[in-house]
C-alpha cells in the first residue's frame, strides 16, 4: 500500500515545536556515536534492550496508552501509577497529560479532520513531522489539556510530573553512565547504547503505531477510520500494532485479540494482576467478538458519531467500539 496523501494539509500556521525538535534532534546525533566500535559492547546492546521494554514498553505502551489514556485497567497502591508514569517520561516523548490528550483527540477523530496524526496528510506527517510543526488546534495550551485530559489535568502529581518532562530522561543517562563505569568503565558506552539509541529505537518503533499501522497490515474489523493489524510493529512495540483491534475496541486492555495475536503488554499486566497490583482489567464483549460490521454498518457509524462530534465537543475517554 502506498503512502495516503491529501490536498488539505495541516494549519500549522508557522509554529515550529523547537524545544522538542532541538531535544530529539539531539538525540539522533547522540545515537550515530554508535557506528563508532570504541563504544560497542554486548553489555551496553543488553541495557538498550532492557530499557526499550521498559520506557517503551512498560512505560508507553502500558502507562501512557493502555492506563493513563483509556483507562483499560487500574494499579493499586495509587502511587504506582505515578512510578509508572515517570518510567514513561523517560522515554523522552513528553510529558503524560500531553500526550494523553493528544491520542485521545486521534480516537475522537480518526483519519479524519482533526485527527492530529493521521497519514491522510502524509506518511512523514503521521510518523514525526505532526509533533515538529502541529496543528495550531492541537498546541498544549491549559485549555487543550483540560479539555481533552480532564481527569490528570485534575491530579495535582500528575500535574506537578508534566511540568519536568526533561528531568526523568536526564536522569536516565546520568543512571546509565555511572552504572557503566561502576561495570568496568563502559560508561559512554552504556550511555550511547543504553539511552540515545535506545531512545530513538523507542521513539521511531512507537511512531510506528501512528503511520504504519494505518496504512499497511490487515483489517479484522470495519472500523470508521483505516487502522490495520500489522504484525511487525506489534513485535516492536509488545502488542501495540494489534492496532484495527485496538480501535474496534479501545477500552480493553487486550489488543492481540486472535491466538496468533501475541500482545506482551496484555501479558504483562495479567501477571500484574495475579500479584495484586492490577485490577479491573477491561476486555472486549463477547458479542463485540463476532464477524466484524458490515461496511453499511461502519459508515452509519460513522455519520453518528460525527454528529455528536460536532463543535469539536469532549472525547469519548470509555466505550467499547470505536
Amino acid at each position: 500500500m502506498t503512502t495516503l496523501t491529501t490536498s488539505e494539509q495541516p494549519k500549522t500556521g508557522g509554529y515550529v515545536a523547537w524545544g522538542p525538535l532541538i531535544w530529539i534532534a539531539a538525540l539522533h546525533m547522540g545515537a550515530l556515536l554508535a557506528f563508532y566500535p570504541g563504544y560497542f559492547s554486548w553489555s551496553a546492546v543488553l541495557v538498550c534492550l532492557i530499557g526499550h521494554w521498559l520506557t517503551g514498553g512498560i512505560g508507553i505502551c502500558m502507562t501512557y496508552h493502555r492506563l493513563l489514556t483509556h483507562r483499560s485497567f487500574a494499579v493499586r497502591p495509587r502511587w504506582l501509577e505515578y512510578v509508572l508514569t515517570f518510567i514513561g517520561m523517560a522515554a523522552s516523548e513528553g510529558g503524560a497529560i500531553g500526550w494523553v490528550a493528544d491520542h485521545r483527540r486521534h480516537h475522537a477523530f480518526s483519519d479524519e479532520e482533526g485527527d492530529v496524526h493521521s497519514p491522510n496528510a502524509g506518511f512523514g506527517w503521521a510518523h514525526m513531522f505532526w509533533w515538529m510543526t502541529p496543528d495550531i488546534t492541537s498546541r498544549h495550551t491549559p485549555e487543550y489539556l483540560d479539555k481533552w485530559a480532564p481527569d490528570l489535568a485534575r491530579d495535582p502529581v500528575h500535574r506537578f510530573l508534566n511540568k519536568f518532562p526533561a528531568v526523568p530522561p536526564l536522569m536516565t543517562a546520568v543512571l546509565v553512565y555511572s552504572l557503566g563505569q561502576m561495570y568496568g568503565g563502559l560508561g559512554m558506552s552504556w550511555l550511547v547504547w543504553g539511552f540515545f539509541v535506545r531512545t530513538i529505537f523507542v521513539l521511531h518503533t512507537t511512531w510506528l503505531v501512528n503511520s504504519a499501522t494505518h496504512v499497511w497490515g490487515y483489517r479484522s474489523h470495519n472500523t470508521r477510520d483505516k487502522s490495520t493489524n500489522l504484525w511487525w510493529v506489534a513485535a516492536l512495540t509488545y502488542g501495540e500494532g494489534w492496532h484495527n483491534n485496538h480501535h474496534a475496541f479501545q477500552t480493553s486492555v487486550r489488543h492481540g485479540l486472535r491466538w496468533w495475536e501475541i500482545d506482551p503488554t496484555y501479558i504483562t499486566v495479567k501477571l500484574m494482576s495475579f500479584l495484586g497490583v492490577a485490577y479491573n482489567l477491561k476486555l472486549p464483549k463477547l458479542t463485540k467478538l463476532g464477524p466484524p460490521a458490515t461496511d453499511a454498518t461502519a459508515k452509519a457509524i460513522k455519520a453518528a458519531r460525527k454528529k455528536r462530534r460536532r463543535n469539536d465537543e469532549e472525547p469519548e475517554l470509555v466505550g467499547a467500539a470505536n
